[in-house]
């Protein structure tokens, strides 16, 4: 099957403070979503997630690298080009506040994209903006209102009713629920699970909640410092770890069961300054299972039936050291 999306080898590069080097935001990054998936990106806060979310969009330029919707490269598109293709490409961001227009009533914010893209009537967008509030649970009267009349969680359902306005086919979705209280969540979680079945959306569901991710997603990718170190299915990826880091950051996932004991993996260090990655695994410094090899040569990315993990350990694949 041919993946909706594909990224290819993608890096973005920042220059450093001291106006000397770089520093190394998204490095190499290849990974391919089918349509009607859900990839889940974890990570550390500063890991790359965020931008790696704005360069699938286009709304920063990749120093190299590719990334294919249907096959067409978004890089090398013109200005017009990528526009059009943007119809089938919206995001929903992390703070619902920060990212509505607060001069603008709700009716207003949700026909934009229509308004931008020549789609309908005025009076057929009208109706397509009720029609959007009814499918994101909010009432018909809040079209009149200001954004700054709604609670976080309703102002989160703006943010998704605007992204789904132009029936896209990718919804990348950075962080989405990690601004509201933790009683809002499930509902939004929830609202975005329906919203995928009915009108067959494919997502990037970025995110540092493990908890969160597992609940929505079919793959997950774990980002470290830029780069992807362990890539799968996420009841793989989640319930049994390869990379020392996605056993980390799965063990610091709370048990709900309190009978259960659960072993807590604490690393060592803070992670690398990214001006300054260190050679061979940016992860041996905290590594628990660091080999003289992790301190000299960069792992690969081992390729194991549906598993990948980027760890001198499975240089022969998992299972095979």
């Amino acid at each position: 099957m041919t993946a909706l999306l594909e990224v290819r080898d993608l890096s973005k590069d920042y220059p450093a403070r001291d106006g000397k080097g770089v520093v190394r935001a998204v490095s190499n990054v290849s990974l391919a979503l089918e349509a009607g998936q859900t990839l889940g990106v974890v990570g550390e806060s500063g890991c790359g997630k965020s931008t790696l979310a704005r360069l699938i969009m286009r709304l920063i330029e990749p120093r190299s690298g590719e990334i294919l919707f249907k096959g067409q490269n978004l890089v090398s598109l013109s200005a017009p080009d990528l526009r059009r293709r943007r119809r089938d490409i919206q995001m929903v961001f992390q703070d619902p506040y920060a990212s509505l227009d607060p001069r603008m009533n709700v009716a207003a914010i949700i026909s934009e994209p229509l308004d931008i893209h020549g789609i309908g009537s005025r009076a057929e967008r009208k109706a397509k903006v009720l029609e959007l509030l009814d499918l994101v649970g909010l009432d018909r009267s809040a079209a009149a209102k200001y954004p700054h009349e709604f609670s976080g969680g309703q102002r989160q359902r703006i943010g998704i009713a605007r992204a789904i306005a132009l029936e896209p086919k990718l919804v990348v979705l950075d962080e989405p629920v990690s601004a509201l209280d933790v009683s809002i969540q499930s509902q939004i979680l929830n609202l975005l699970i329906d919203l995928k079945k009915r009108l067959g959306l494919t997502y990037i569901f970025i995110s540092h909640d493990l908890s969160v991710v597992e609940h929505v997603s079919d793959d997950v990718a774990v980002m470290y410092l830029g780069q992807i170190v362990e890539y799968g299915k996420a009841a793989q990826v989640l319930h049994a770890p390869l990379h020392p880091y996605s056993q980390a950051l799965v063990s610091a996932i709370p048990e709900i069961d309190t009978q259960k004991k659960k072993q807590r993996i604490v690393l060592t260090g803070d992670p690398p300054n990214p001006e300054n990655i260190p050679p061979g695994c940016p992860f041996h410094p905290r590594c628990p299972h660091v080999m003289a090899i992790c301190r000299q040569i960069p792992p690969e990315l081992q390729v194991t039936q549906d598993r990948r993990a980027a760890c001198h350990l499975y240089r022969e694949g998992p299972g095979g050291h």
